[in-house]
């Protein structure tokens, strides 16, 4: 039979020298005192088994006789013939053997000697085999055994529990059961234990043993009840069933109460695991707390959101006084959970306290400090401990993680540089594979994309999480492509991707804007499971709002079966960036709450961020009490937030409060979004004055803050504070910075000065598509319709894809130099060729260039067939176009103008549009009745305007204007204007004159119309410069048709800008062709 035996193929299985069934536990007869082989494995960090020592010889005689009432004469004989001294010599040499080659040798010897039917020896034999791990052998001595007893059984279902073969154990302990063998404790401890690793799956057979134990004495029996508190401890929802078992035990030990505590502070119920520390002291000295119980408290008290630090600093108190604070295992508990709350002071304290260190407290402490962004200091412990205690290969890895934390990643990487170097010189990167990853990370994280790929190339061993590294590091760095190439390489080689490898990729997806591989990312993670793991849904959410398709991520959160913060804060984030869905994100903020979820700073911020474009009023002061309400107010991000939302609802002074109270939590955000306030509420010399402030500061002005007031410079058409502008940021070296150029360029169109941006566009390094954009649009606004277009023509040619706004300009070109067809060729290339769908602006545009050149039939066709409904934007178009024909076709006027009064009746711009429709047509008796339809609606004209600035200010006119000071001066000349004009042919167009009055009082009041003001005025000083006028208003032709003789009078440029577009008047001729 053992000859046979000999020659069979070993499986070896890891080994835990501390767990194995040692041979003081082979007898089936000990006294149940001596609980040796019990050793719950949901306090396996918690216990150091002891065993009990039990003399040699006493076992031996014991073995004798429970083998009384066996027919055991060939061993009889053997032993005889051996002696009992060869016998004894085999079980001292052997019975802490941990050797494969033991084994052999024990069971050589065994034939040899001819105790091949010693039971006892049999036993010990598959006790070494289970110690060593080589599970196939013992299985097979144990099947070619002709007797066996309880020892035997148990020896072999420990070995199969201890090896983590639960399965293994399980058949064997019913086949035990099956063969009449009723089991003894140390077979029941083991067959617990083994239902216990099967977790949740097996605590069905678990209460089944549990229900033969209570057939027997060993219901009583304190070590089987010990095993069965941690086998329903361990499963999920039997929290109840282990806390009966330890009710129904009579005399507890330290165990028992560490193993029912131990329960429930794994499931992080702090509240029972306290109240069972409480009744533990109450049972006196007997059941005094241990190490082991404070760790499981310690671990309970982490767990509690709301008095985890208040509990984990009593424990503090308590263990000092019990002493145990020097333990390693108590001391490295609190380091860990300390660092958790981000308590470094509290946890280098424990530290430094500790009389025994080592890697894994030293380890606690730098994992604390890494988490708190305090690479530097987790890299000065690993420095002086390094010689103190045994580095593990872990250590290597957190010291990787805390070169990433760095505050200059750039000292980061170079020391992570020498670590690399360190682990290649001396093999560390070939022994554990988690190291080439924390190499990953750390170059990653630190920038170095280009050297985190080079490791992880080079890495022969790749688990899902180097590939995990890998991918995140590629999409955090911008590597998007690359992020989705190497998932895609990951699926090749067979690795199942995990919940934060979806993650990492629907990521890079959303960033560069890729749906369908979304899509089928998506359709991956349905078929491994992932699609309901609460992060990569949230990913999901993400990736379809920032690629446009919100009901498809609306349709993800709702299927969700459970939410976390990320999840609200993401659905609310993807209403807010869509300006049609803001009231989406309100109600979804609203549900968040009543659900019963408390708001986060991020919560605040996309619902912020959602109702800045509403401007409603209350509803953002309903938000910033919310913001006070959650001691949230002071967060300069929120700060920020609401400068924001109240510059945009007009409340400046709200932001003048806010701001005042920042003082030093301003960031550049900041005081762009103060700057930004005061220019959209049109305050532009305060925006200014704090722009200035900022550089008398000393404090650098970024980009944005540029284009913000470079914006606000545009706005109100202020050339000499642009240039001044334009020299800071030339002094700031961000002249050739894409956005602030684009910014540039806009300013100076729309300052008038479409030569000083033409020649800034062509000096740009770099142009992104607001460059393009901004040109384009410069030129349309000037009149140069064809360069708007060779403009557009070389953009496509320089492979620069236009979007909605460049067709905005291109269509504008066409339609202030009359291109037509050339126009709609253009509107159906958009949704043809570059598949842009038409918005509302496209469709004005259209309406505008057939307006232009006098098309009013086909415009009523084509409103007719748009697709989508006409707006206030495209009624007052077509009725600004019938006022340009002088009231023909007044029925399609009269019905635009309907349209106007039904939607906007409070806007004296559609009554003013109507009246002058009317006017120009010589439909004296309608104009009467618009103009009191006007005075009925109380509403208000604004009044038309020119200004121009001047060294000693902006000077304002407006029409028949006499309260200048130099109005003598003014009028002279207007008269002398007038003569000089005349005689070079000049008649009035009194058509113009929207008033019925007589022809001689017509003249008279063109020739005092506020444009012709303010020329005046500029006349009377002494200049050669160009004539740059603003008006607010349409400017009207007589007064075009005046200034086309001025120039030519004067010998000077005239740059006049009114509400539509410049005109650049020269030697009696306009930029616009008369076409305007």
């Amino acid at each position: 039979m053992f000859r046979r035996f000999l020659t069979c193929t070993h499986r070896r299985l890891p080994y835990d020298s501390n767990s194995a069934f040692t041979l003081s536990t082979v007898s089936a007869i000990l006294p149940q005192d001596n609980r040796i082989f019990l050793k719950p494995q949901t306090l396996a960090n918690h216990f150091r088994p002891s065993p009990t020592s039990i003399p040699l010889q006493s076992l031996i005689d014991q073995y004798k006789t429970s083998q009384s009432q066996l027919k055991a004469s060939p061993i009889s004989s053997q032993v005889s013939y051996f002696g009992s001294e060869t016998r004894e010599f085999l079980v001292n040499r052997y019975r802490e053997s941990c050797c494969s080659e033991d084994a052999k040798e024990l069971h050589l010897q065994i034939i040899k000697t001819g105790f091949d039917n010693d039971l006892f020896l049999c036993n010990t034999l598959i006790n070494v085999y289970v110690r060593n791990s080589e599970l196939v052998s013992a299985r097979n001595l144990f099947d070619e055994m002709t007797g066996r007893n309880l020892v035997t059984w148990a020896c072999l279902i420990s070995g199969y529990t201890q090896n983590d073969v639960p399965d293994e154990a399980c058949a064997l302990f019913k086949k035990m059961i099956s063969e009449g063998f009723c089991p003894n404790h140390y077979a029941f401890g083991s067959a617990l234990r083994a239902c216990q690793k099967h977790g949740s799956r097996g605590v069905k057979f678990g209460m089944q043993i549990h229900g033969l134990i209570s057939k027997t004495h060993y219901a009583f029996d304190l070590v089987v009840c010990n095993v069965l508190i941690s086998m329903y401890g361990n499963c999920l929802g039997a929290d109840d069933d282990a806390l009966r078992v330890f009710d129904h035990i009579e005399n507890r030990n330290s165990i028992s109460w560490n193993s029912i505590i131990s329960v429930y502070s794994q499931r992080g119920d702090a509240t029972s695991a306290f109240e069972l520390f409480s009744r533990m002291q109450q049972q006196g000295f007997s059941t005094k707390p241990n190490e082991y119980t404070f760790g499981s408290l310690i671990t309970a008290a982490s767990s509690s959101v709301d008095s985890g630090l208040s509990l984990l600093r009593q424990l503090l108190t308590m263990v000092k006084k019990s002493g145990y604070l020097g333990d390693l295992y108590v001391g490295s508990a609190f380091i860990s959970r300390f660092a958790q709350f981000g308590l470094n002071d509290y946890a280098k304290q424990v530290f430094e306290q500790m009389g025994e260190r080592n890697a894994v407290s030293m380890n606690g402490l730098m994992v604390g400090l890494v988490r708190q962004k305090q690479g530097e200091e987790a890299t000065e412990v690993f420095k002086e401990m390094r010689n103190l205690v045994d580095i593990n290969l872990d250590s290597y890895v957190i010291l990787l993680n805390a070169f990433s934390e760095f505050t200059a990643l750039e000292d980061g990487k170079r020391k992570g540089s020498e670590v690399h170097a360190y682990v290649i010189r001396t093999g560390l990167i070939d022994i554990k594979h988690e190291i080439g990853n924390g190499l990953v990370n750390m170059y990653a994280k630190c920038g170095a994309i280009v050297d985190a790929c080079s490791v992880f190339r080079l890495m022969v061993h790749k688990d899902s999480v180097s590939w995990n590294t890998m991918i995140s590091g590629l999409d955090q760095n911008e590597c998007f492509e690359d992020a989705v190439v190497s998932f895609c390489e990951m699926k090749r080689t067979g690795l199942l991707p995990a919940n934060f490898t979806l993650i990492s990729t629907l990521s890079s997806c959303a960033s560069l804007g890729w749906k369908m591989l979304g899509q089928q990312i998506h359709c991956e993670g349905f078929k491994l499971g992932l699609d309901l793991d609460v992060s990569v849904s949230n990913a999901l959410i993400a990736m379809y709002a920032e690629t446009g398709f919100l009901t498809e991520s609306e349709k993800v959160f709702s299927l969700m079966p459970e939410y976390d913060q990320v999840s609200w804060n993401s659905v609310i984030g993807a209403f807010s960036d869509s300006e049609v869905s803001v009231v989406e994100a309100v109600k979804y903020l609203l549900n968040m709450m009543r659900a019963g979820w408390s708001l986060t700073r991020v919560s605040f911020i996309n619902i912020l961020a959602a109702v800045s474009s509403l401007s409603l009023q209350q509803l953002v002061h309903q938000i910033h009490s919310l913001a006070i309400k959650y001691c949230v107010a002071n967060d300069a991000a929120i700060e920020n937030a609401l400068l924001a939302c109240y510059g945009k609802c007009g409340e400046i002074n709200e932001c003048e409060k806010i701001f005042s109270r920042m003082s030093g939590r301003r960031d550049d955000v900041s005081w762009n979004s103060m700057i930004s306030g005061y220019i959209h509420n049109e305050i532009l010399h305060k925006a200014m004055d704090l722009v200035w402030f900022m550089m008398q500061r000393g404090q650098r002005l970024d980009c944005f803050t540029f284009a913000t007031v470079l914006s606000a410079c545009a706005s109100v058409a202020t050339l000499e504070r642009g240039m001044e502008v334009h020299a800071c940021a030339i002094r700031a070296c961000l002249e050739s910075d894409v956005v602030v150029g684009s910014a540039l360029i806009d300013m100076y169109t729309k300052c008038g000065r479409v030569d000083y941006a033409s020649r800034f566009f062509q000096m740009m390094p770099l142009r992104n598509v607001y460059s393009w954009n901004s040109m384009i649009s410069g030129y349309s606004r000037h009149g140069h319709g064809h360069k708007a277009l060779d403009l557009f023509a070389q953009m496509k040619l320089k492979g620069q894809p236009p979007d909605h706004v460049t067709f905005v300009g291109v269509l504008s070109a066409c339609s202030h130099v009359g291109l037509v067809d050339e126009g709609f060729n253009h509107f159906g290339s958009m949704s043809e060729v570059y598949g842009l769908a038409p918005r509302v602006e496209h469709f004005s545009c259209m309406v505008d260039l057939l307006g232009r050149a006098g098309e009013l039939k086909k415009i009523e066709d084509f409103i007719n067939k748009m697709p989508i409904k006409p707006n206030i934007l495209i009624w007052r178009t077509v009725l600004g176009a019938c006022c340009r024909v002088n009231g023909r076709n007044t029925e399609l006027g009269q019905r635009a103008a309907e349209m106007l009064l039904e939607l906007e009746p409070q806007n004296a711009v559609n009554y003013v549009l109507l009246s002058n429709m009317y006017a120009s047509g010589g439909k004296w008796e309608d104009v009467a009745k618009a103009r009191m339809a006007m005075r009925k609606a109380a509403v208000k004209k604004e009044a038309g305007c020119s200004w121009v600035t001047m060294k000693d200010g902006v000077h304002v006119f407006v029409a028949g204007d006499k309260s200048h000071p130099e109005k003598e001066l003014i009028y002279e000349k207007v008269q002398e204007l007038n003569r000089k004009m005349r005689d070079a042919g000049y008649v009035p167009e009194t058509k113009f004159s929207l008033y019925d009055l007589e022809p001689e009082n017509k003249e008279e009041l063109l020739s005092y119309h506020s444009e012709k003001l303010a020329v005046a005025f500029v006349l009377t000083r002494k200049s050669g410069l160009p004539i740059r006028i603003m008006k607010n208003l349409r400017v009207c032709g007589d007064c075009h048709t005046a200034f086309k003789y001025i120039s030519k009078i004067v010998g000077r440029q005239v740059v006049l800008r009114d509400s539509n577009r410049f005109h650049h008047f020269a030697d009696g001729k306009c930029s616009c062709g008369d076409y305007w």
